[in-house]
């Protein structure tokens, strides 16, 4: 039995929408994750057993080489690559189903084209303090990852039966990479009840993990090396660890987008290591990934000091700025948020 946690008359308004709407858009946000593209070619497969006229999934740039293997990942338009395309679905659109992101500036250049369109916007996702910016915002931050969330939407709607293989093949992904394999925010039994539900439907979730973390190119295990044993560096007092990469060195490994993906997972596995940053130059702006074991809230961390945000155990945020100064902030950080003194601490 799952817990019926979205509130019925959310549901029904949501159905409503399914039934009436013939033309969806489906948008998620910038650097699309593994969750981002699950739970919106999950959701795209069900609308499209719903045999409705047309289902569009829209994600402003690229994503990584090793989600596009999932069924309709090749269907899936780049903003910044088709834009008139793109804003002509949104305009012509019935409704819009947002998922995984709270407020519309992380869609980033396509915020002010999905602000004017005209359909249903619905909002479907699993981080704090969403925006007020859809007709029907259905969020809950208690949830594993959005791709569940996909999952109870069906189940609520009483559509289970329309949720095809390859639906469940891309909310099982959603789930599995946003939990980290389901090694954290993944401790409530509903998640597996969900997972043995998956698994009839027909996933092959060995396959889907293959697919996933342990198919790479040789210039990202290259460059995986190099991370650790050039570019980590510890911060032993503060049980921390920092992992920084900039743009010669990325173009050095002759980088691709999803390259970097789980870099800041790994310091997590040094004993008496709870707090792991990895600080990425990009074109425009440094990113900032976070990651934590235990109690120490790299959510409170990352919108403290970098205008982020996300969950207690994953969060991320962005510096315009200098590589160098976001280091200096970082540092000057763990002075205030200091690991070693988080209440509870997993060793």
């Amino acid at each position: 039995m799952i817990t019926k946690i979205i509130p019925e008359e959310k549901i029904q308004k949501a159905k409503k929408y399914v039934e009436k709407g013939e033309r969806f858009v489906i948008v998620s946000h910038v650097s699309p994750d593994g969750d981002a593209i699950g739970s919106s070619l999950g959701l795209f497969h069900f609308l499209n057993a719903c045999e409705k006229e047309r289902v569009s999934v829209i994600v402003p740039n690229d994503f990584p080489k090793f989600y596009k293997w999932m069924p309709g990942a090749k269907d899936i338009i780049i903003y910044e690559k088709y834009t008139e395309f793109a804003n002509r679905l949104l305009q012509e659109a019935d409704v819009i189903f947002c998922l995984d992101f709270n407020e519309p500036k992380r869609v980033e250049k396509m915020a002010d084209a999905l602000v004017a369109a005209p359909g249903r916007r619905v909002l479907i996702d699993h981080h704090l303090n969403p925006a007020d910016f859809c007709r029907l915002t259905i969020s809950h931050p208690e949830i594993s990852s959005t791709s569940e969330m996909i999952f109870r939407f069906i189940c609520r709607m009483g559509m289970f039966d329309l949720m095809t293989q390859e639906a469940a093949t891309c909310i099982y992904t959603g789930m599995m990479t946003d939990t980290g394999a389901f090694t954290y925010n993944s401790n409530k039994p509903e998640i597996y009840t969900i997972i043995s539900e998956l698994i009839k439907k027909g996933i092959d979730k060995d396959k889907i993990y293959r697919n996933v973390f342990q198919v790479y190119p040789e210039s990202r295990l290259r460059l995986q090396g190099y991370v650790l044993y050039r570019k980590m560096k510890l911060y032993p007092e503060k049980r921390t660890a920092l992992i920084t990469l900039s743009m010669e060195e990325l173009w050095r490994f002759n980088y691709k987008s999803g390259d970097s993906e789980g870099f800041v997972n790994m310091p997590l596995s040094i004993e008496g290591i709870c707090f792991s940053a990895f600080i990425r130059q990009d074109k425009e702006y440094v990113k900032i990934s976070l990651r934590s074991v235990g109690d120490f809230p790299c959510n409170e961390f990352a919108s403290t000091y970098f205008h982020g945000g996300g969950h207690k155990n994953a969060a991320g945020g962005e510096y315009y700025g200098r590589l160098d100064e976001a280091v200096q902030i970082f540092e000057r950080a763990l002075e205030t948020f200091n690991p070693s003194l988080t209440k509870e601490y997993d060793e």
